[in-house]
Order: structure tokens, then sequence, then C-alpha cells
């Protein structure tokens, strides 16, 4: 027996070829700490299936489970200057939206498209969370801008998806002047009498809530989403008191009046679908199934 022959080159061989496993085989719900197999929760739209959970989805991903067909036309964003302030922390702001882009394949935090949903013309913009925290700069305040203008243009509906952790401190008052912008757009908007639907998710903080996404004509939520101005910790310091419990969460802002609907994100397209028929008097769809949404949801 030639043991180098029948023995070493056929296990070095085997750890050459063995597969690596995938890194995102497996998802931890950030509630329960249960692991679920990726792909159940991809068939899922994202959701824990055990806990119900809305994980974060792209904004991609979002606009193609919007539009009929996944099929819509991206809406181009004028350029803005990238680093208007040279600014630097620990890492040159340039190189951080380098990573960014690099991990998302967007250009900013705000992706416009512009489709069909059940046959009626729609304009929608999507915020990523993944995009350095959905942080509100120049170039995401203008693609806000530019998704409600065109809807204003094309005399469609216009529908916001709402995920930001607030302004972005690399671009200082620039960041801050996105508020005022985006309000002056909903305005144009309103004149327009085109209809302005907000669905808010997980989460959405700081000044696009205090600006664009508090401005709907009708705000949606996902379930369990954090919302607010500040977060409860900080507000908890400042006033030296416990908040209740769910604070801040979509369906306290619900009981308190602040969200008009908690939405399942399995009925998410359909309420939309309704909501866009309704405010423009559009003919009633045709009836077809819904999705069927988790016992606990």
């Amino acid at each position: 027996m030639n043991w180098i022959s029948n023995v070493v080159r056929p296990k070095i061989r085997n750890f050459l070829n063995r597969r690596e496993t995938p890194e995102n085989l497996w998802i931890k719900c950030p509630e329960t700490g249960q692991l679920v197999f990726y792909k159940d929760v991809e068939q899922n739209d994202f959701v824990i299936p055990s806990s119900n959970y809305h994980m974060r989805i792209s904004a991609g991903r979002r606009l193609k489970a919007l539009f009929d067909g996944g099929e819509f036309e991206e809406i181009a964003i004028r350029d803005v200057p990238v680093d208007p302030l040279k600014f630097r922390d620990e890492r040159r702001y340039a190189d951080r939206l380098k990573d960014a882009r690099a991990k998302t394949g967007m250009d900013d935090a705000v992706k416009v498209g512009f489709g069909k949903l059940d046959g009626l013309d729609v304009t929608a913009a999507v915020q990523d969370f993944d995009f350095m925290g959905g942080s509100l700069g120049m170039a995401a305040g203008e693609a806000v801008v530019t998704g409600l203008e065109t809807a204003a243009a094309k005399k469609t509906p216009f529908i916001m998806f709402a995920a930001s952790g607030g302004a972005r401190m690399q671009e200082g008052i620039l960041s801050l002047m996105q508020l005022p912008r985006t309000t002056a757009a909903v305005l144009e908007l309103r004149e327009a009498k085109k209809p302005y639907i907000v669905v808010l998710t997980n989460p959405t903080t700081g000044g696009v809530t205090a600006s664009y996404a508090m401005l709907g004509d009708v705000h949606l939520a996902e379930p369990g989403a954090l919302i607010g101005f500040a977060g409860p910790r900080v507000i908890e310091q400042t006033i030296r008191e416990k908040l209740p419990e769910g604070f801040q969460r979509s369906e306290f802002l619900q009981k308190h009046g602040m969200v008009d609907m908690v939405v399942h994100r399995h009925q998410l397209r359909d309420t939309l679908s309704n909501l866009c028929r309704l405010l423009t008097k559009a003919p009633v769809r045709p009836a077809r199934d819904s999705l069927p949404v988790p016992a606990h949801a």
C-alpha cells in the first residue's frame, strides 16, 4: 500500500475541494434569539415565521415587492457634492461613502422608482437603513425631493418607505437643510392634489421623523417599528422617568393617534393599492385573494 498516494493525497484533495458554509445560512431573530433558516425567512418576505419580527429589507427588494411583476423605472437623481465639508473623524467621509456604496450597490440612502401598483401609476421612494443608517444627507434629500416632484409632474400618488437614524452629521447644516426642502416638496405634491402615503419601518427616527416622514396624508407602520425623534434612552435620561411599555413602537403610536394603521408586510401591498385607489378615486381593482397573515400578527 502506497500511504502517500492512497491516504495523504485523498485527504488533501478533500480538504481543498470541500465547500464553505454560506455566512447567511441562518438568521438569528433579534427578538427571541432563535436561529431561523435564511431561505425560510426570505420566502416569508423577511418576516421571522415564529416571532413575526419584521427584518429590514433592501430598497431594491422593497420596490420589486411593491410594483406589478417587480418591474419599475428607476428615477435618476440630480448630482450633489459628494463631500462638501471635506469631513473627517476616525475616517474620511468619502471613504465611508465608498464602503456604503460597495455594501448596498446604491449611490446613496434613497432609491426612487415609478411603475404600476395593481395597474395604477405610482411613484415610490425607499430609504435603505443599510446605507449609513439611512441617514439624511444632501443626496438622500435630493432623492426624496425628486420623488415628490416626479409624482406631482406625473400626477401619481407618492409612497415613501422611511427608515433612518436621522440627519447625516458629516454634512452638518447642509444635512439639516433637507428638512425644509423636503417639506416644501410635500407641499408641492399637495398642491397637485395627489396623495402622499408614508410607510414607517424599523427604525424611523431623528430629522426624518421631524420632516417628511410625518407629513403624509396617511401614515402606515410595520409591526414593532421604532418611531420617534429621540431614542427612548435619551428621553428617559432627560425627563428622569421610566417610559411606558412599548413606548415609540408602532402599536403604541397607533393607539395614541400618531400612526393611522399598523400593517403586516404580507398585507402591505394590498393596503397601499386600496389606499391609492381610494384617495385618487380610481376604479376599484379586481378582487383577488390576499396573502395569509400569521395567527400572531
